[in-house]
């Protein structure tokens, strides 16, 4: 119930031993993000790598307009060492510019980037991996920091080798698409999952990465990297239903459901509050409006203040930050400013949302202990989550696929948070995306997931 613990799904195994190995999971990526912190600190050159910015491989200046492109067609390649911190590695990536479509469906480009396993390359089977990069600086972009880039927020796309690597060490080619766009539009669910379905078409056509229409597809992401899988996997049968016809199944973890019941849960914590003013910038330039003149003096100096931040630079930096000490008297709720309602009722992957129904197989993670990221879990119609997730949101949309008649695996971690979930999900992701290529049958536990949170639309507020 809202209000309450939520109550244990598939919770972690009692064994202590299961439970050192699963904390030995999380730690040893957080000291292996740790070394990579260090090694930019240190070892990489300043400037390997155009940004995106001023690179024109980021821009598409051919005489077709897009517009009369087919959203996936490759527009511009190129085949570089694979980069980590600035520094090239034994692995090859191919680089793709293709046409996609923004959140208010026009025409865009965006750049995609195919890692070559070292051996045992087959071009049966391909994982796209959405990265938890999470930024509205698009010089943090995977693509970048992958050709050589460093930038401050670039890191994290560094450091997602650990995640995608056990994958790519079993032969499987990764994709790794820009999924936020060319201009970095943080939290726009739908034009994540395009820029990835599109992501998909143009790897498994181009000839430079070897992959063809007839490669097996998986999905994998986490935090951020959900919301790009998660939106793929929903718009896939209508948006491309071609690569629907790829695809084995979807893994996410740590998942966005409802954007205005995440400000709620995050509205004066002491870590994620920040990440609140990033959600409205990015959505605000996604959708094309301006929401500062629902903002008052200390809002619009912090809006300003992030327009290119990463999530790396207001994490734990605002503690206590709320929607209130931003706003103008009159807009004290995100639900007081019509516009905002409209797009968050768009950005809502729940059974009234936009989205449409994946009819790939799902495995689904989400951490239900927040406390250990300092986010209370008792706020009024939210319960638990896990810190920045909320976890009764994500059971409701469990819930609703399975209706649907899509297969669902759901783990809930009541011992974790957000951050310390990853260990246990990835190494869960990847033993249940192995069995979707071996052909094994889709397991779900739909019967097992309790209730969760409405997920309804607002109503409009009238001015």
């Amino acid at each position: 119930m809202p209000g309450r613990r939520d109550r244990r799904v598939t919770a972690l195994p009692r064994a202590s031993r299961r439970i050192r190995t699963i904390t030995a999971a999380a730690l040893s990526i957080t000291l292996v993000a740790t070394t990579l912190i260090g090694t930019v600190l240190t070892a990489a050159p300043a400037g390997a790598a155009t940004p995106p910015a001023r690179d024109p491989f980021y821009r598409y200046a051919g005489k077709t307009p897009l517009a009369k492109i087919a959203p996936g067609t490759v527009l511009k390649s190129r085949t570089l060492p694979y980069h980590i911190v600035g520094v090239p590695l034994g692995l090859t990536a191919t680089q793709l510019l293709y046409r996609s479509t923004s959140q208010l469906g026009k025409p865009t480009v965006n750049v995609t980037s195919v890692i070559k396993p070292g051996s045992g390359f087959t071009p049966d089977r391909a994982i796209s991996y959405q990265s938890f990069y999470d930024s509205l600086n698009p010089a943090d972009s995977p693509s970048y920091a992958i050709a050589g880039g460093v930038s401050p927020g670039g890191f994290i796309s560094d450091f997602e080798l650990t995640v995608f690597g056990p994958l790519l060490a079993e032969g499987y080619s990764i994709i790794v698409p820009d999924t936020e766009g060319e201009h970095a539009d943080f939290s726009a669910g739908p034009e994540y999952g395009m820029n990835t379905l599109d992501s998909i078409r143009a790897a498994t056509r181009s000839p430079l990465t070897g992959l063809t229409r007839n490669t097996k597809v998986g999905m994998l992401g986490y935090s951020g990297g959900a919301i790009g899988t998660n939106w793929a996997a929903a718009l896939a049968p209508a948006y491309s239903p071609d690569v629907n016809r790829q695809l084995v199944g979807a893994a996410e973890g740590g998942v966005l459901v409802d954007p205005v019941h995440n400000l709620h849960y995050i509205d004066g914590s002491r870590v994620w509050a920040g990440v609140m003013v990033m959600s409205v910038i990015g959505l605000a330039r996604s959708f094309h409006v301006d929401l500062r003149p629902y903002l008052n003096s200390k809002g619009i100096t912090l809006y300003d203040k992030l327009q290119n931040a990463s999530i790396t630079n207001v994490l734990g930096a605002y503690p206590g930050l709320t929607w209130a000490s931003l706003a103008k008297p009159a807009y004290q709720r995100p639900e007081d400013i019509p516009v905002f309602v409209r797009i968050a009722n768009r950005l809502n992957l729940g059974p009234v949302g936009t989205a449409g129904r994946p009819t790939v197989p799902m495995f689904i993670g989400q951490g239900a202990n927040g406390d250990l990221e300092w986010t209370p879990g008792n706020k009024p119609g939210i319960g638990a989550g896990d810190g920045v997730m909320i976890t009764g949101d994500v059971r409701t949309l469990a819930r609703t696929y399975c209706a649907q008649g899509t297969a669902v695996q759901y783990e809930q971690y009541d011992l974790l948070s957000h951050t310390t979930s990853v260990g246990i999900w990835l190494l869960n992701a990847i033993g249940w995306i192995n069995d979707r290529f071996a052909g094994q049958p889709a397991p779900q536990n739909c019967t097992s997931i309790p209730p969760g949170n409405p997920l309804d639309p607002i109503p409009v507020p009238s001015l």
